[in-house]
């Protein structure tokens, strides 16, 4: 496994902020990326994203909307439904459709649930519930035993996931810790096993309306935070009628 690489998480067919996202990882001459799922879904340009992604990424996890292309959205609100279907007839592959497109699917179709590098699990959701489960910090507190128990069990060292759009570390010994600023770090210590959630590089909501990504560096979890041209996708999205209004504004408040 490389030593030092970068994860990104929960891009929803936001080319702008993978864009930037991206060239700033270029920039920090981070040269391994993987990618921990909802490559798509809410956002206006699917095929770029999954574009640039299989481009990129060395990896690529089957996030929930991903998954939401092929199987039930039950689980999701309206918005995200109404994205989905917008993104499945975009991506849909056809006889007359071409190559690209039929290829774009299949890799979307076939994106694994996890992935283990070392001592280290790569995830969306959690090892419980690969697609589904949602990991936040306030389950140090009311459930720690029944969430977060499995999923340290299944941890070696650290298990890498995304799926809340909430940038934490939690630790085994149930402490936590979320970054405050650009590039903000933590150090892995030994003993202890974490859970760290990456935060989304297509529509952060923890109230910082920039792009999160992790990068990791030996023991060293280093957080950035990327701007990007929010107004650009904005209007995209405004112009697609089958998306809501309110996944525009969101981008800008971050939430």
């Amino acid at each position: 496994m490389a030593n030092r690489f970068a994860i990104i998480s929960d891009l929803h067919s936001n080319t702008e902020a993978v864009g930037a996202v991206l060239a700033h990882i270029d920039e920090r001459k981070i040269k391994t990326i993987y990618c921990l799922g909802d490559v798509v879904g809410y956002g206006p340009e699917p095929e770029a994203v999954c574009d640039v992604v299989r481009k990129r990424c060395a990896f690529t996890i089957r996030g929930n909307h991903d998954d939401a292309l092929f199987n039930d959205a039950k689980r999701f609100n309206a918005l995200a439904r109404d994205a989905i279907k917008y993104t499945r007839e975009r991506l849909r592959p056809g006889f007359l459709r071409g190559r690209e497109c039929n290829d774009r699917w299949d890799w979307l179709r076939n994106l694994p649930l996890y992935q283990r590098k070392g001592s280290f699990l790569f995830v969306h959701g959690s090892p419980t519930d690969p697609v589904n489960e949602y990991v936040y910090q306030e389950d140090v507190f009311f459930n720690a035993d029944g969430k977060l128990k499995p999923i340290f069990e299944a941890t070696e060292q650290a298990t890498f996931c995304g799926h809340t759009h909430l940038p934490v570390i939690i630790g085994s010994d149930l402490k936590t810790w979320t970054p405050k600023d650009d590039a903000s770090e933590f150090k892995l210590q030994p003993g202890v096993k974490y859970i760290v959630n990456v935060g989304s590089v297509g529509q952060p909501r923890d109230r910082d309306s920039r792009s999160c990504y992790v990068e990791v560096d030996g023991d060293v979890v280093r957080y950035h935070r990327v701007p990007y041209d929010i107004e650009s996708v904005q209007r995209k999205i405004l112009a697609i009628p089958a998306l809501h209004e309110l996944l525009a504004r969101r981008l800008a408040e971050g939430i």
